[in-house]
């Protein structure tokens, strides 16, 4: 057996390797293993790595296009869906009500009331949270065969004393078919809470370090209101990765920078216009021709990335990351990518899209450039068709006094400070992020509720 090391994208499409054993986690650069079989054989391997190049027929499609400006991310939960994407996802992001569908999935009911019946002495809460993370071997043996007839790979764990296989649970299921991190929310109805928030993040952490898996691996979404912010400094303090949810405008994002947060995302549309949009488009949904500058929410993504350039450079400091989110055409995914955001995340329904189409350059209105080796640092000013929405605010309140949020003087806000009260009073002034965050926290509650409900029946049962 040959000496433990990472196994590189190169060594894996070489045939004919020796033995190797890898240290936990598994995954390539590329995601190389996340094939969905036990057993992958060499030729279903190159197809998956080359499938992150270029779609399948060897035709460049939107997806392709999209993926070589900014980081694209899955926003689905199911675990065959992930590992058939003709890319491999970097991050895998969820929510109260995917998390609620994943739940009540068949092939999760065996897992629930094997949980269920572990805690059930620590209440809903404990069951919902180790549901939602993942439990994995402290390394895993990849034997590379040398037989010319059989060049699979065989991944088993260790035969280590008096250790058992234990249960695979949800993120387990997702987190070896990406290759950056799970994301994972906390209880919306604790969205004005600090120390609640704070609890269930650390509940979190918890139970991630209980499974092995790096913080490198997991982020933790927390609601973007002026309490849960006041938590996310602290975990960030302590080396806890968050992303600010919820988020409408431009001093939540500046409070997220504030509390050291990893990413933000903003919703390109609200929370009930992406459910509903599908069946009311004329009443919910600005179905527009060019997004990336007739889109009403284009001039804020725009406006926070140019923010965080600028604190970027004036502080030294990181900056969060913008995992833009809430798309409902593949049109709006693309005007992402030439805005500037650093990733995406993209429902399964969209994801569908951005594959099915072959890109043709000169049909675009616009195109983004490669994504740059550091988004605040390396990057160039916005596109010159765009650079006008760095003025402007089509979703302003009445009255607006015609300064951009992120003007030097509302950086310097402490919106923080007693409990976020400040943050709270920006909020109540900007009708459109007020209730937009309400009607996302609404929807997220729902599922919430809906998961509890689940784990409380089981719980009944036993």
């Amino acid at each position: 057996m040959g000496p433990r090391r990472r196994v590189q994208q190169q060594d894996v499409l070489k045939k004919g390797l020796p033995w190797t054993v890898l240290p936990q986690p598994l995954y390539s650069p590329i995601g190389i293993f996340a094939t969905g079989n036990p057993n992958p054989t060499f030729d279903q391997i190159s197809t998956r790595v080359s499938a992150t190049k270029m779609g399948s027929r060897g035709v460049m499609t939107w997806l392709d296009k999209l993926e070589e400006q900014l980081n694209v991310d899955v926003d689905w939960m199911d675990p065959e869906y992930i590992k058939s994407m003709p890319i491999v996802p970097h991050d895998q992001t969820s929510n109260q009500l995917w998390v609620d569908i994943q739940l009540g999935h068949p092939s999760n009911r065996d897992l629930l009331l094997e949980t269920a019946k572990e805690l059930k002495d620590e209440g809903w809460l404990a069951i919902y949270t180790r549901m939602v993370r993942s439990r994995a071997p402290s390394f895993i043996v990849v034997t590379l065969m040398q037989n010319k007839r059989d060049h699979s790979i065989k991944l088993t764990s260790p035969p280590t004393p008096g250790e058992h296989v234990q249960a695979v649970l949800m993120c387990k299921k997702n987190i070896d078919s990406i290759r950056g991190r799970v994301l994972l929310q906390t209880l919306p109805s604790n969205a004005y809470k600090t120390q609640e928030t704070l609890d269930h993040a650390r509940l979190y952490d918890r139970e991630f370090a209980r499974a092995g898996v790096g913080r490198d691996r997991y982020c933790i979404k927390i609601p973007s209101t002026g309490p849960a912010l006041n938590a996310a400094k602290v975990l960030s303090s302590e080396g806890i990765p968050t992303l600010g949810t919820a988020l409408f405008g431009l001093p939540q994002a500046i409070a997220c920078s504030q509390a050291g947060m990893l990413y933000i995302s903003p919703y390109y549309n609200e929370g009930r216009k992406e459910v509903r949009a599908h069946d009311e488009p004329e009443a919910l949904w600005p179905d527009v021709k060019d997004p990336a500058t007739q889109h009403p929410m284009s001039a804020r993504i725009v406006q926070i990335i140019e923010m965080y350039k600028r604190l970027y450079k004036e502080t030294g400091r990181e900056q969060p990351l913008v995992k833009n989110a809430s798309f409902i055409s593949a049109k709006e995914a693309m005007a992402a990518g030439e805005m500037g955001c650093h990733s995406a995340t993209i429902s399964h329904t969209v994801l569908d899209q951005l594959a099915k189409l072959p890109y043709d350059g000169a049909a675009q209105p616009g195109e983004g450039v490669p994504k740059p080796a550091h988004v605040y640092r390396d990057a160039g000013p916005p596109p010159a068709r765009l650079r006008r929405l760095v003025d402007v605010d089509p979703l302003a309140p009445a009255g607006w006094d015609g300064k951009p949020a992120a003007a030097a003087s509302a950086t310097n806000v402490d919106y923080l400070g007693d409990g976020g009260a400040e943050l709270q009073r920006a909020i109540e002034a900007d009708a459109i992020t007020a209730t937009r965050l309400a009607d996302a926290l609404k929807l997220f509650i729902g599922g919430e509720e809906s998961s509890r409900a689940k784990i409380e029946e089981v719980l009944g049962k036993i």
